[in-house]
């Protein structure tokens, strides 16, 4: 009786974490992270799945409002996005901060083309180039742009490797307060040792009154150090290390926030190529693991990357229409945006209907876990929004990839995968908090999946 108590509490009350790489379904990098009314919008950067080395073209957005569950929100903004660039290769490590109700993103371009900015009135963009022109054009240093916008209003720029560099913001956030400033503490001094190991990625923020600056160090591989100060200018004192480099990854970028009472760090590692490819190509993938301050401010050492990231900070609620492409792991998958058009005539195709962000390259076998899921109501049935390529089985498993079976859904027909329907299946009722599985049957191309819902009972 006391054993099957304790089953209870603990489904109900069921401690997740998050699974690293954090992405899956494409190759991401440079993560960027920015807090923004209760939820986290996680930029990145994107390796293209045939990438040997850098081929980068557009930047991505991920949202979480539980650091596990992530939804994937396709591509935000691109190189095409800057008129004078003349490059389709070269999209680096963004920044976006929000100040006063509009969205800033800075971006890095190759070739020194200088950094330059977008603005949108959402974080979800559309983001546009509002001075058509690189907002730093300054040395072939100039890459990595990080902001903090202080406690007085004035906001700061900071990039370079393999130096660091910064200039203050106007309050438009879109031009130069003052002038371009090499930061001695950070200076490479020739055939002197640097103390700080400052190779690239800088990442600024603000704790309870300590200025920090994390950054990839030393090279290669690179880990994360970090150097603390008292005004944003510095001078800047080494802080430390965050975490060792490792052969995993040769390269890393921070991106650090607090969320929901705790401190986290953003990195990326090469463990989701490292599944298929046993030679070196530049397709990583971005992770999360939680940071401890100690009294002094300084910060605790982390291991390397390990498969638990972060812990679950909130539940899922799958009473609402929740998008196919929020995951907290999977397997297989990939996803795609698709644009619906009222006529599928190439020259005249009528009103866009919609665009579809949704789950393809389903295979048998392939799954998505979903963590948290707050089944506080019970289960009826379950709603699937589906294009049938050959059809398949989805069978929802709770709380395992070979847990209980709560029902299977049945996706029948051939040959619409240009048709989105959506099926009601009855299910065994479940309660309390669970993870959930979708696990994928049948043979070839299954289905295109574009959203799910539970229904109470």
């Amino acid at each position: 009786m006391k054993f099957l108590i304790l089953i209870m509490i603990l489904g109900f009350f069921q401690i997740s974490f998050a699974q690293n790489p954090i992405i899956q379904t494409k190759y991401t990098a440079d993560p960027a992270p920015m807090v923004y009314n209760d939820t986290v919008y996680l930029y990145t950067s994107h390796d293209e799945d045939d990438a040997f080395g850098f081929k980068m073209k557009d930047w991505l957005l991920y949202t979480s409002t539980d650091m596990v569950n992530w939804t994937d929100h396709g591509v935000v903004a691109s190189l095409k996005d800057f008129k004078w660039v003349n490059t389709d290769n070269g999209a680096w490590a963004p920044q976006v901060v929000e100040r006063k109700g509009k969205f800033y993103m800075y971006c890095p371009m190759p070739n020194n083309m200088g950094i330059g900015v977008l603005v949108a009135d959402s974080p979800y963009g559309p983001f546009t180039d509002p001075i058509g022109k690189p907002l730093i054009k300054n040395s072939l240093d100039d890459i990595d742009p990080t902001v903090l916008i202080d406690d007085d209003g004035q906001a700061y720029l900071y990039w370079g490797n393999p130096n660091l560099w910064y200039a203050k913001l106007n309050e438009d956030m879109i031009s130069l307060a003052g002038p371009i400033t090499k930061d001695p503490s950070f200076a490479k001094v020739k055939d002197q040792p640097d103390p700080f190991k400052y190779q690239e990625g800088p990442w600024v923020w603000k704790k309870n009154n300590h200025y920090y600056m994390a950054y990839a160090s030393k090279c290669c591989p690179e880990g994360i150090g970090y150097a603390m100060a008292k005004s944003p200018t510095g001078p800047w004192n080494y802080g430390g290390v965050i975490m060792d480099g490792d052969q995993r990854s040769s390269g890393n970028h921070p991106g650090i926030i607090d969320f929901k009472g705790r401190s986290y760090v953003f990195g990326f590692n090469h463990m989701l190529r490292i599944q298929t490819m046993s030679k070196h190509y530049e397709r990583r993938s971005v992770s999360v693991t939680e940071i401890t301050y100690n009294a002094d401010g300084t910060i605790q050492k982390l291991p390397f990357w390990t498969a638990d990231g972060a812990k679950r900070v909130g539940t899922l609620n799958p009473y609402k229409k929740v998008e196919a492409e929020t995951m907290a792991y999977s397997e297989g998958l990939k996803t795609e945006m698709v644009t619906e058009w009222e006529r599928n005539q190439p020259y005249n195709r009528g009103k866009k209907i919609t665009d579809r962000i949704i789950v393809t390259s389903i295979n048998n076998g392939d799954y998505i876990k979903i963590q948290g899921v707050d089944f506080s109501k019970g289960v009826k049935s379950l709603d699937v929004n589906v294009a049938s390529l050959y059809g398949g089985k989805i069978e929802v498993h709770s709380d395992a990839l070979n847990g209980p079976v709560l029902g299977v859904v049945n996706v029948t027909g051939k040959g619409e995968g240009d048709l989105y329907k959506t099926i009601n299946t009855p299910l065994k009722s479940v309660k309390g908090i669970h993870d959930l599985y979708f696990v994928f049957k049948g043979e070839k191309d299954l289905f295109y999946f574009d959203w799910w819902k539970f229904n109470e009972n």
